[in-house]
C-alpha cells in the first residue's frame, strides 16, 4: 500500500454502521446547524438559505469516522467531529427536508501520491435523474509547519524550531529525529456546489454514490447542504450590461478587459454594472472605485480565474496574481462608495504565500458594501488593509480558504461584519487585527463560523470599543479556539469596552500542541501587553466544550510582566466541559454573576495564576457577584472555598468528555 493511502487509512477512526436494503425508506431528515439542533441556538449565527444535514445521520452502507478532536484526522475537521467514508460502490441517502434545486457537498478525497491533488467522480441521483460531480483535492491537503507545504514527503520546514513531536529542535538533535510521512496533514475537506436541473419537493431522496471502477478511491462526506436557489436577479433600470462590452460568459476568453471598460463607464456615469449569468474568466485583480457591481446571484454569476506567476515580485511582495476585486490601497486614499452583490469568485490558490495578494476582495473600501457573495479557493476571502470606515460585509458565504475568511487589518472603523457563513478557513474565520492602528467601533454579529482548521473562529487582536454578538462558532481544529482576545501580532492594546454578547460556541477548545494544554472555548492571551480593557462577556452559551469554557493565559516569559484584568462574566450558560469552567493561567481578575454551568468535568476554577504558588494564593482573583449556579464532578462549580484566589492548579487536568448539549429548562 502506498504510504499516503496507508496514512489515509490510519486517519479513519472508524465504526461500521448498520445497513439494510438500499430500497428501504431513508430516515426522516435531521436538519442541523453546525451539527447542532437548531432549537439550541435561539436564532444565533447567520440566517442561511440552506438546510444542513450531517452524513452520519443519513442512510448509508459506508463507515462513520469519529467522533475525534485529535488534529490531523478527518474526523476532527468534520462538522460535529464525525463524517462518513464511502468505499467504491457505497452510498449515502438524504431525505430533503424542504424543496431544493441545488446542493453543496462538503467532502474529502485523498491527495495524489506526490501531492498536488486528484479528481474523482461522485454520482448524484434524485427522482430518476442522475448527474456526476467531479470532486477535487487540488485545493486541500496541506502538510508540515507554517506556512505549510503541498509536499507529503517533506520533513519539517523549520528544523531550527522547537518541534512538539520530538520535544526537540531537530537541527540540534543527535541522532536526527524521524518524523512520520506525511508530516502534519491537514485541510482535508473541500466543497462543491451543484444545481439539480429542477426543483424537488421535500421528502425526495437524494443519493450520493462512489462509482465502482478501476482505481477508485474512498470518498469522505461531511455534510449535504440543500437549498432552493431563486431565479436570477435581473438588471435594474439604467444598468450597464457586461456583455455589451464584449465579455465572454462561457469562460473561454479573458473577460478582464471587458470588465475594465465597463467599470470605467460605470464609474464615470454612476450607472450600476450588471454581470449576467455566466462564468467569466479573470486572471488578475479588477480595480473597483465609486461603482456598483450587481451579479445575477452567486449561483449564476461566477468570476473564475487561474493563479498567475508574476515575471518579477510586485512592490507589495506578491509573486502571484489571480482573480479578485480590489479597492485602491489606503496609501492612495482607498476606494469609496463601492457596492458588490450577487456573484461568486472562484480562485485558484493552492499554497500559502503570505506576501501574495490573491484574496477574493482586497485593498481599502470606505462607505461601501459587499453582500450575497460566494468566495471560494482564494487565499483570504476578504482581507482589507486600512485605514477605512463605514464598510458593511453582509450575507456572504466564504469557504475553503488557505488563510482567513475575513480580516480587518489596521484602522477599520465603524464597520459591520454580519450574517456571513464562513467554513473551512486555513486561519482565523473572522479577525480584527489592530496593527499598526486600532480597529474601532466595529460590530461582528450573526455570523456562523465552522471548522477553522488553524487559529480561531472569531479573533480580536487589540482595538477599541468592539462588539462580537449573536454569532455561532463550531469545531475549531488546532492552535486556537472559538472566540479569542489576544495582545499579539504587533497589535495595539485593547481600550474602551469590548463586548462579547449572546454568542454560542459548540465543540470548541483545541489541544495546543506546543504548550500541551487544552484551550478554552473563549480564551484571553497576554503576550505583548496586558489585557486590561473593560471586557464584558454577557449572555453567551458555551456548549460541549472539549476542555474549559473560559481561559486566561499569559505567555510564560512575560507572565510576571503582563496580566489579564477587568473581565466580567454575566448571564452565561455552560453545558458540558471536558475540564473546568475557568482555567486561569495568568495574573488578573474576573467577576462572575448569574453564570449557570452543568456537566462540568473537573473543578470549576482551575486557578494557577502566574505559577508562583505563594502562601497568599493565586495571582488571579475571582469575585462572586451572586446567582452563580450549577455543578460538576466536584460539587458547585463556584464554591466559596475557591474564592477569591485559592490555588487549585492542575497543569494537565484529566479530560472527561461531556455529554451532548440539551435544552435548558
Amino acid at each position: 500500500m502506498h504510504r499516503l493511502a496507508l496514512a489515509l487509512t490510519l486517519l479513519l477512526a472508524t465504526a461500521p454502521l448498520a445497513t439494510g436494503s438500499a430500497q428501504a425508506a431513508a430516515p426522516p431528515p435531521a436538519v442541523t446547524r453546525a451539527g447542532l439542533d437548531p432549537g439550541l441556538l435561539g436564532g444565533r449565527g447567520a440566517a442561511v438559505p440552506f438546510q444542513e444535514q450531517n452524513a452520519f445521520a443519513a442512510r448509508t452502507d459506508g463507515t462513520v469516522t469519529g467522533p475525534d478532536t485529535t488534529p490531523y484526522t478527518l474526523a476532527s475537521e468534520a462538522t460535529g467531529r464525525r463524517a462518513v467514508t464511502l468505499a467504491p460502490g457505497q452510498y449515502l441517502e438524504f431525505t430533503l427536508p424542504a424543496a431544493a434545486n441545488a446542493i453543496t457537498v462538503r467532502y474529502s478525497i485523498p491527495d495524489a501520491p506526490g501531492g498536488g491533488g486528484r479528481t474523482e467522480p461522485l454520482e448524484v441521483s434524485i427522482g430518476g435523474h442522475r448527474q456526476t460531480m467531479t470532486l477535487s483535492s487540488q485545493y486541500a491537503w496541506l502538510y508540515n509547519e507554517y506556512p505549510f507545504s503541498n509536499d507529503p514527503t517533506a520533513g519539517p520546514l523549520h528544523p531550527d524550531w522547537w518541534t512538539t513531536e520530538c520535544s526537540c529542535v531537530p537541527a540540534q538533535t543527535t541522532p536526527a529525529p524521524v518524523f512520520p510521512e506525511p508530516f502534519r496533514p491537514s485541510h482535508f475537506y473541500d466543497e462543491q456546489r451543484l444545481r439539480l436541473g429542477r426543483s424537488y419537493p421535500a421528502g425526495s431522496v437524494l443519493r450520493l454514490q462512489v462509482p465502482r471502477r478501476a482505481g477508485a478511491v474512498a470518498t469522505t462526506v461531511d455534510v449535504l447542504d440543500s437549498e432552493q436557489v431563486p431565479e436570477p436577479v435581473r438588471p435594474s433600470p439604467g444598468s450597464l450590461d457586461l456583455l455589451a462590452f464584449g465579455a465572454d460568459p462561457t469562460g473561454h476568453r479573458d473577460a478582464a478587459p471587458a470588465f475594465d471598460a465597463a467599470l470605467a463607464v460605470a464609474q464615470r456615469t454612476g450607472r450600476p454594472l450588471y454581470v449576467p449569468p455566466g462564468t467569466f474568466r479573470v486572471d488578475r485583480h479588477l480595480l473597483v472605485d465609486h461603482v456598483t457591481v450587481q451579479g445575477a446571484g452567486s449561483w449564476y454569476t461566477v468570476l473564475k480565474g487561474r493563479q498567475v506567476s508574476l515575471p518579477s515580485p510586485a512592490p507589495d511582495g506578491s509573486v502571484h496574481t489571480g482573480v479578485g476585486l480590489y479597492g485602491r490601497p489606503a496609501t492612495e486614499g482607498g476606494s469609496h462608495d463601492v457596492h458588490l452583490a450577487g456573484l461568486a469568485i472562484e480562485g485558484d490558490v493552492r499554497e500559502r504565500i503570505d506576501t501574495d495578494q490573491v484574496n477574493g476582495i482586497g485593498g481599502a473600501f470606505s462607505h461601501s458594501s459587499f453582500d450575497g457573495l460566494y468566495l471560494h479557493h482564494t487565499k483570504a476571502g476578504i482581507w482589507l488593509d486600512g485605514p477605512m470606515t463605514g464598510l458593511r460585509i453582509t450575507g456572504n458565504r466564504i469557504a475553503d480558504q488557505i488563510a482567513d475568511g475575513i480580516n480587518f487589518h489596521g484602522g477599520l472603523t465603524d464597520s459591520v461584519i454580519s450574517g456571513n457563513f464562513v467554513r473551512n478557513t486555513g486561519d482565523d474565520g473572522i479577525a480584527l487585527w489592530s496593527q499598526p492602528s486600532a480597529d474601532e467601533r466595529d460590530l461582528i454579529s450573526h455570523n456562523t463560523v465552522q471548522t477553522p482548521v488553524l487559529a480561531n473562529g472569531i479573533a480580536l487582536y487589540g482595538g477599541s470599543d468592539l462588539t462580537v454578538a449573536d454569532n455561532l462558532v463550531a469545531d475549531p481544529v488546532r492552535e486556537g479556539s472559538a472566540l479569542h482576545l489576544g495582545t499579539r501580532f504587533g497589535a495595539v492594546p485593547f481600550t474602551g469596552r469590548i463586548a462579547v454578547t449572546d454568542n454560542t460556541t459548540v465543540r470548541a477548545g483545541t489541544f495546543e500542541l506546543n504548550w500541551k494544554i487544552g484551550l478554552g472555548a473563549l480564551w484571553f492571551y497576554a503576550l505583548e501587553h496586558s489585557l486590561d480593557a473593560d471586557v464584558e462577556v454577557t449572555g453567551d452559551d458555551f456548549l460541549d466544550n472539549t476542555y474549559a469554557a473560559l481561559m486566561t493565559v499569559a505567555d510564560w516569559p512575560v507572565k510576571d510582566l503582563y496580566s489579564i484584568t477587568n473581565l466580567h462574566f454575566k448571564d452565561l450558560r455552560i453545558d458540558g466541559t471536558g475540564t473546568d469552567v475557568l482555567s486561569a493561567r495568568s495574573a488578573g481578575n474576573a467577576t462572575f454573576e448569574h453564570v449557570t454551568a452543568r456537566n462540568v468535568g473537573a473543578v470549576g476554577i482551575n486557578n494557577c495564576g502566574s505559577f508562583h504558588f505563594t502562601p497568599a494564593g493565586s495571582e488571579f482573583t475571582v469575585t462572586d457577584l451572586g446567582h452563580n449556579t450549577g455543578s460538576g464532578t466536584t460539587g458547585p462549580w463556584l464554591a466559596p472555598w475557591e474564592l477569591p484566589n485559592t490555588l487549585t492548579c492542575d497543569d494537565h487536568p484529566p479530560v472527561l468528555p461531556p455529554p451532548a448539549p440539551t435544552p435548558w429548562p
